[in-house]
């Protein structure tokens, strides 16, 4: 795969021919869309719509329809990140997504594992989502902190100075690498939870587990699609000044 941003399509570009990253970017309720149809619009943004609807064997003329009606929906009165300057738009993800995930990963950590201690001799997925949440929650704490640390304040003095103070293709990539296994561990995670649907006779733990993985997936769609979509093409473009 390649781990390049998502570049905006000229003016004119009929939709189909559009990537669905620059689609949510513009309008960020129509990710509710592509997150029912289940098509990756953060880590696969890059994609046209056309191509992210043929690799799902979905008509395209299907999801158009859908997306003309969201077209017409007014949009809430509230801000889109994707609109923010990179200062802001850091300041955004670092107080919202970094600290949702560190909240969240090792609440949803020690459920995992205490379901999978209850439950796993007789659901052996339970144990196997324990083992790969564990492997995700591990691989984000690093993750997050090379971009608080790394990438992000050199993104921040260039766009104060508009000058780069150190090479950015390389951190991007590899952060960008990282969101492609972070989004390989969401849908093992999905595939592994029945698309979070717990069984009838499923405890209360058990259930905020789904749940709360559920919310995750989603927090973790919006983040990264923000870092892929808006923010790193941002930078790329400014240190090509």
């Amino acid at each position: 795969m390649s781990h390049t941003p998502v570049v905006i399509s000229p003016a004119g570009t009929l939709t189909l021919h559009r990537t669905v990253g620059e689609l949510v970017a513009e309008r960020p309720g129509r990710s509710r869309i592509f997150q029912n149809l289940q098509i990756d619009f953060c880590c696969q943004g890059s994609r046209t719509l056309a191509e992210a609807c043929a690799q799902k064997g979905i008509k395209v003329e299907s999801v158009l329809e859908l997306i003309e009606l969201e077209q017409a929906t007014p949009i809430e009165a509230e801000e889109n990140p994707a609109q923010f300057p990179p200062a802001q738009l850091i300041a955004h993800i670092v107080e919202k997504h970094h600290g949702f995930l560190r909240q969240e990963l090792p609440r949803l950590n020690a459920m995992a594992r205490r379901v999978a201690q209850v439950h796993g001799q007789h659901s052996p997925k339970l144990v196997e989502v324990a083992e790969v949440f564990t492997g995700l929650y591990q691989e984000l704490d690093s993750h997050l902190k090379k971009e608080e640390q790394i990438l992000f304040p050199a993104i921040f003095a260039m766009s104060q100075s508009g000058e780069a103070v150190l090479p950015l293709d390389g951190p991007i990539a590899c952060m960008m690498h990282e969101h492609d296994d972070t989004g390989k561990a969401l849908r093992r995670l999905r595939e592994l939870t029945n698309d979070y649907q717990p069984p009838n006779d499923a405890c209360n733990t058990y259930r905020a587990l789904f749940d709360g993985l559920e919310d995750l997936e989603k927090d973790l769609h919006r983040h990264i699609h923000l870092e892929n979509s808006v923010l790193f093409p941002a930078a790329e473009q400014m240190a090509a000044r």
